[in-house]
């Protein structure tokens, strides 16, 4: 379909999938060192919607969902990849470790929710990409709560509350607007990342 050659096509299959989720997975650990933490909360800002969404609705579900458990690999290896360069188990068992985990369920939720829309639709890539953010903050505010009554909520109902007040409520709109953006990046280069890494092998089939 494409003229010119493309960067990918001469590696072997499983060279260029490692090398793509390899890619995002360092996408993923520099989004969390954009960080900015707030003072009453212990979930800090960071910019890693844009790579875990993106990894999905890039490389697919299965690659996508690859790329975080590289990433989650690394961190619990030790490598400073999690927000403010900290890395280790202690940070899964910490407050934002919920959000952690619900990384690569979200990637793979993204690509997948995506191919079962409407061919073409921005909705549909727009509805895939919250229902994967919304699985973000679901896992992350499940760990959130089982935190903050193992720490300091002295009942489930203030667990509860802090959990929406400290790891949600902050975060929402910054987290629509980057959901909306990676959709619109995507979407937008989705000719270029084809001819590109050759993504139609990837599932991001021509519209």
């Amino acid at each position: 379909m494409y003229a010119r050659v493309r960067t990918f096509d001469r590696i072997s299959p499983l060279v260029r999938d490692l090398t793509l989720a390899t890619l995002f997975a360092g996408l993923t650990a520099l989004g969390a060192q954009l960080a900015v933490r707030l003072p009453s909360s212990p979930v800090p800002i960071t910019f890693q919607v844009l790579p875990v969404i993106g990894a999905g609705l890039v490389l697919g579900s299965r690659r996508g969902l690859i790329s975080q458990l590289l990433y989650l690999s690394a961190g619990m290896m030790g490598l400073p990849v999690f927000a403010g360069g900290t890395g280790g188990p202690a940070v899964i068992f910490g407050p934002t470790g919920g959000y952690l985990l619900a990384f690569p369920v979200a990637a793979f939720a993204a690509r997948w929710l995506r191919e079962r829309s409407k061919p073409g639709s921005w909705l549909g890539w727009l509805t895939a990409s919250l229902i994967a953010l919304a699985f973000i903050y679901g896992g992350g505010a499940s760990w959130l709560t089982v935190w903050l009554r193992a720490t300091s909520a002295p009942s489930l109902h203030a667990a509860l509350t802090g959990a929406w007040r400290l790891g949600i409520a902050p975060f929402f709109l910054a987290d629509l607007a980057k959901a909306i953006l990676v959709v619109a990046t995507v979407k937008g280069a989705h000719t270029q990342l084809i001819q590109w890494v050759g993504m139609d092998n990837l599932d991001l089939q021509p519209e």
